[in-house]
């Protein structure tokens, strides 16, 4: 058997013995207000779509990183929590973390919300990439059919969709195509369907004025096992030495016409002809080169440089947010934004926008482009001891931003992680949603 059918066999087999043996909630823990039940969607709709992995060629061969439920491939053989972690894999790993929430229940009736297991962003690459590009506003209509009227139509008509939630692990922007648009361009038009106005879509980045959708952390590499790998992994990033003030790890900025990464880079290549005297740091800027994706599947390139700064820069790019900036929180590297969209106004349940003074920097990108605002100025008159202060908040905040491995331990299970925040932000915003239509 292939790697990759033994994939998706041991996860079809993991499913299976779930739905036989482990159907209710462990009675020792309190489900008040929690219950969740999983909608048993056909397969087309989830673990098909796995076996697609290498057909659309035009974005990734993603096969490699099915393994391990979506975590992907150790980094290496001794790794016990660093894998080679794909961020489009997330739906699978959320799907596998569902299926162990303490408070799941067989009843729908009984269910505070209702989660469908659809891996909408790897099904929308047939639309994105694959032959069915100039259909992409259908993307979504077979999902609706199969939940409306074809299983159990009442687990959908008890709150018309009200209390249904899924993941969809690509930026919102990208299912935000207007209906019937002429000409077509990229993107399908999933959340513009009316059909879906009521879902909740988890998204690894919202829209600047979003309705369904609400942004969770995009997924890193790092997912501990338990509570001494997660505990080890911190000591060593307060340990580490910050012998670079301000880093930038990525790419693009190349070209001639005016952007914050262009800015950065030629501020950055400045720095590095400056003496460091008087910052107290032994380099000041940083370019770590992850042009065309180098860096995505092997945080080795970039974790090391991560933990020797004190601050990573995180500028919009083709959309406003990035995964390094989950990377640089995990390295204890202060984030710098140069728009609110980039964050802030992102992840409002992993990070509380009355926080982000405490843990980041902000400085707007119309300074740094227009006005001649050096981004090391800014950096370098932030006192040291408030520097110190800041990074211990962002170690604070490492577990937020954590998805952790799963079958994990229950003493890592004791501190919430990325999911669990997801998942009672979730519950939060379904509740609210059923009390305002019920006030109608």
């Amino acid at each position: 058997m292939s790697p990759l059918m033994t994939t998706i066999f041991l996860f079809v087999l993991f499913i299976f013995t779930f739905s036989a043996n482990s159907q209710d909630s462990d009675l020792e823990t309190d489900c008040t207000n929690k219950w969740i039940h999983i909608r048993h969607l056909s397969s087309q709709f989830n673990l098909d779509l796995l076996s697609n992995c290498s057909e659309y060629l035009l974005f990734d061969n993603f096969c490699p990183y099915l393994a391990n439920h979506g975590l992907g491939q150790k980094t290496h053989n001794k790794s016990h929590s660093w894998y080679r972690t794909d961020p489009s894999m997330l739906e699978l790993i959320f799907h596998r973390r569902m299926l162990e929430y303490p408070c799941l229940t067989s009843d729908p009736s009984q269910a505070n919300a209702i989660y469908v297991p659809y891996y909408g962003g790897l099904d929308s690459l047939k639309y994105l990439f694959g032959p069915e590009v100039n259909s992409s506003f259908q993307h979504g209509l077979e999902l609706y059919d199969f939940l409306v009227h074809v299983d159990s139509p009442n687990i959908w008509s008890r709150h018309n969709g009200h209390d249904h939630f899924m993941v969809m692990a690509r930026p919102a922007w990208d299912f935000s195509q207007p209906l019937f648009n002429d000409p077509i361009v990229f993107g399908t038009s999933f959340l513009e369907l009316p059909e879906f106005y009521n879902v909740t879509a988890l998204t690894i980045e919202g829209r600047a004025y979003p309705w369904q959708e609400q942004a969770i952390p995009y997924p890193t590499s790092f997912h501990p096992p338990n509570l001494a790998f997660f505990k080890s992994w911190v000591n060593r990033v307060r340990r580490s030495r910050r012998t670079t003030l301000m880093l930038f790890a990525g790419g693009g900025g190349i070209s001639a016409n005016p952007n914050v990464r262009r800015s950065i880079r030629l501020e950055c290549e400045n720095a590095t002809s400056m003496s460091a005297n008087g910052t107290g740091y032994e380099k000041v800027c940083e370019f770590v080169d992850c042009s065309n994706g180098i860096c995505e599947h092997d945080p080795i390139r970039f974790m090391k440089p991560m933990l020797q700064a004190s601050f990573c820069l995180q500028p919009p790019g083709d959309t406003p947010t990035r995964r390094s900036t989950f990377d640089g929180i995990l390295a204890g590297c202060i984030p710098v934004f140069f728009e609110d969209l980039s964050a802030k106004k992102q992840y409002g349940w992993h990070l509380p926008e009355e926080k982000y003074e405490e843990f980041s920097v902000s400085i707007p990108k119309e300074d740094v482009v227009f006005k001649g605002l050096k981004i090391l100025d800014v950096l370098t008159s932030i006192p040291r001891a408030q520097v110190r202060r800041m990074r211990e908040k962002v170690l604070e905040m490492m577990p937020r931003v954590t998805y952790r491995k799963h079958g994990s331990s229950l003493g890592l299970r004791s501190k919430k992680d990325a999911f669990d925040i997801a998942i009672e932000g979730t519950l939060e915003r379904i509740k609210s949603r059923l009390q305002e239509v019920a006030a109608q």
